[in-house]
């Protein structure tokens, strides 16, 4: 068990009455690198990333994060440390435009006061941090636009930009390609490859070609247990995987 992982999963289980979630679940999650979690429908993989977020309390097992016990930290808690989940709890203010949505996520990080509005509008600096945040994402065309005028993708895009708002170290991908057409997805895959320049990935996704291009490791769950981590070649070749997941091609499901 390597010392220098950023992310250590020891052990993680999660029952939901007489259903195995998971079961006695190791990971590891090297910094700087994209690491996909892949398995077929039920396998828990979504119940997994609500554990390493916070947002379900697991029944046995640890999660370290950076060398630190984070098992019992809140959501909140453990994002404050730089571990984020993004996609799945990401709000946006459809009264504001795309750039106010920014802003505000600058700004509950920077700690500026969230009482009003108004005081945000003067900050010139926040608001350049935020196209700067927005340009990155491929938006600064569209700083203006209210959300409804955004693409599926777009919003997708902007719910990156928020979550790079608040400079994690890690963030927890949960399909993010899910609904899109092709020129979407592509869009989407780009920017998670420009992600791991500034933060760690664990990725979620249907898109097993998209996968296998994007990940330096893959994890394939099934059944609760993780029965294969490796390299994307080596765990493509794994027969155990290709039995019980990938077989002839299939995609992979949530």
């Amino acid at each position: 068990m390597s010392e220098s992982a950023l992310l250590d999963v020891r052990g993680l289980s999660k029952r939901f009455g007489g259903l195995v979630a998971n079961d006695d679940v190791h990971l590891q999650v090297q910094a700087g690198e994209v690491h996909a979690l892949i398995g077929p429908n039920g396998a828990g993989k979504t119940t997994l990333v609500s554990q390493l977020a916070g947002q379900l309390r697991s029944d046995r097992g640890q999660v370290l994060f950076d060398g630190h016990d984070v098992t019992a930290l809140s959501t909140h808690q453990r994002a404050l440390r730089g571990l984020v989940r993004s996609f799945q709890i990401t709000r946006l203010f459809k009264s504001f435009s795309v750039l106010d949505n920014v802003a505000l996520a600058l700004q509950a990080v920077s700690g500026s006061s969230l009482r009003a509005w108004r005081p945000v509008a003067r900050e010139t600096e926040l608001f350049d941090q935020a196209l700067a945040l927005l340009a990155e994402v491929g938006l600064d065309a569209k700083a203006a636009y209210s959300i409804d005028q955004l693409s599926h993708g777009e919003r997708r895009a902007l719910e990156v930009g928020m979550a790079l708002a608040s400079r994690p170290r890690l963030v927890l991908l949960d399909e993010p390609m899910a609904g899109m057409g092709q020129e979407e997805s592509a869009r989407i895959e780009q920017l998670i490859g420009q992600m791991r320049k500034r933060s760690t990935v664990v990725l979620i996704e249907h898109d097993v070609d998209a996968v296998f291009r994007l990940a330096d490791r893959v994890s394939v769950l099934v059944g609760g247990r993780l029965i294969a981590s490796g390299e994307p070649d080596v765990v493509r070749r794994d027969p155990e995987v290709r039995a019980a997941y990938l077989g002839d091609g299939a995609e992979a499901a949530r």
